[in-house]
């Protein structure tokens, strides 16, 4: 079975290069539509044009959507495709060179999914495509899209969000207080709450722990993972 798809929508050539480096360096094989701005992004979705044939030009189950392009740009992107029924069930994450929150809070009011900061080195461009694919495609699931092979079918289910301390593998219980259980640690439900508390409590040396049942397994995440804004 094909892995899953995605389409970047960028109009920066050197991103483009960038990201491509990047994934062939994660070991990331899956398939990637390219297209230059907005008006081609909603073409292909739509698929008109150049875009008719689905063989050839299938729809994606994630688009990367950079915000500042000519002509039409991300946000009336995102507010077209979420005024599309079909297209309901596609994840889109922004892909910015922008940390305005201005940008951030219109982003997630039209739709936008999680909302990343493009890093400005290499090696951090690594890291967030690994995130990307681990994220997107393994940990979560597309809520109309069927992964049959084992590879992308696995639906964990009951995710925590907790906050330990790498050296000694203590858990945050507030208050500036640790304890080495996890059912008496504070589950943050969501990333970016975790990464709040994290920064607006000055907290060090920390990486944010998900929890999931059914397979039992845990994934960490650096807090202070380059330019990231999760939804």
């Amino acid at each position: 079975m094909q892995e899953p798809l995605i389409l970047l929508v960028e109009d920066r050539e050197d991103d483009v290069l960038m990201l491509r480096r990047s994934f062939q360096k994660a070991g990331i094989s899956n398939p990637i539509q390219i297209v230059r701005d907005g008006e081609e992004a909603i073409s292909y979705l739509a698929g008109t044009e150049r875009f008719s044939d689905r063989v050839e030009f299938p729809l994606p189950e994630l688009i990367l959507l950079d915000l500042k392009m000519p002509r039409v740009d991300g946000f009336e992107v995102l507010q077209w495709i979420r005024s599309q029924r079909n297209f309901s069930g596609i994840r889109v994450v922004v892909l910015s060179s922008s940390d305005s929150i201005q940008d951030v809070n219109l982003a997630y009011k039209l739709g936008a999914n999680s909302f990343l900061v493009k890093p400005t080195d290499f090696n951090s461009f690594v890291e967030l495509s690994d995130f990307i694919s681990q994220y997107w495609f393994v940990l979560s699931k597309s809520p109309e899209v069927s992964r049959g092979s084992a590879k992308w079918g696995a639906e964990l289910k009951k995710k925590d969000v907790l906050l330990r301390r790498k050296e000694s593998g203590e858990y945050y219980a507030g208050n500036r207080r640790w304890v080495s259980g996890r059912s008496q640690a504070i589950n943050f439900e969501r990333v970016e709450l975790a990464e709040a508390v994290a920064t607006a409590e000055h907290l060090e040396g920390l990486e944010i722990v998900l929890l999931y049942e059914g397979p039992a397994c845990e994934l960490t995440l650096p807090v202070h993972f380059p330019g990231v804004r999760r939804s």
